[in-house]
This record gives structure tokens, sequence and C-alpha cells, in this order.
């Protein structure tokens, strides 16, 4: 199992405090400092079932001067929307979690890590 975080979030915080006390083995991925590519975004995304825009930080300043809100969600848009979490990784939604199992989840809430902690 791993972990996306950014450590200055609360909602991280408190997952990697959930997986803790669980006992889970984990790793933690700093997303920020170690962002993930093009490729593994497509993968993580085919994991959690959901499109780019899905996992998107929109109120974010880099969103904002991107100007995501006015790009399309299609197919024909996908990569664009993948190659802009990949250069500007604050947008990606966070915590994500991807079990063993081969899915994933954006561990928001405690029913979120507790149900990634199910799938071991």
């Amino acid at each position: 199992m791993e972990i996306w975080i950014n450590p200055a979030c609360s909602k991280c915080r408190s997952a990697i405090n959930l997986l803790d006390e669980a006992g889970a083995d984990y790793t933690v991925r700093r997303y920020l400092e170690d962002p993930p590519s093009a490729q593994e975004l497509r993968e993580v995304l085919d994991r959690l079932g959901l499109e780019p825009w899905d996992i998107t930080r929109t109120q974010e300043p880099d969103a904002k001067e991107l100007g995501l809100k006015d790009w399309p969600r299609d197919a024909a848009g996908r990569d664009r929307w993948i190659e802009a979490l990949a250069a500007h990784p604050r947008l990606i939604q966070r915590p994500i979690i991807t079990a063993d199992d081969g899915t994933a989840s954006v561990a928001r809430t405690e029913e979120a890590v507790r149900d990634a902690l199910a799938r071991k």
C-alpha cells in the first residue's frame, strides 16, 4: 500500500494516523517532492476509475492560472489534464491510497481510509 501525501494537509495527516492505528504496512510518497509522471497518473486514474479532472484541485492558484475551468472534460482533453497534473502536482487531490489489491482511493474521509485498509 502506498499513500500520496502533502504533509501540510490535515486530511493527509489524519489518513496517516488511521493507517498507523491500524498497524498498516505502507509507504509514503510526498508527491510534491516526488511528483508522479504522466504515466503513473494514468495508472492511478485507471485504478481509481476516475478521470483527471475528478482528482484536480480546481481552486488552487495554478488551476486558475492555467484556466482549467475552461478546459474540455472529454476524451480528447484527457491527456492535457494529465500533463497539467504531472507538471503541477499541487493540483492533485490528496491523499491518494493505492491498495495492494490493485485499487486506489482518494482517501479524504475516515471511511475511505478504512475501505482501503479492508482491501489489503
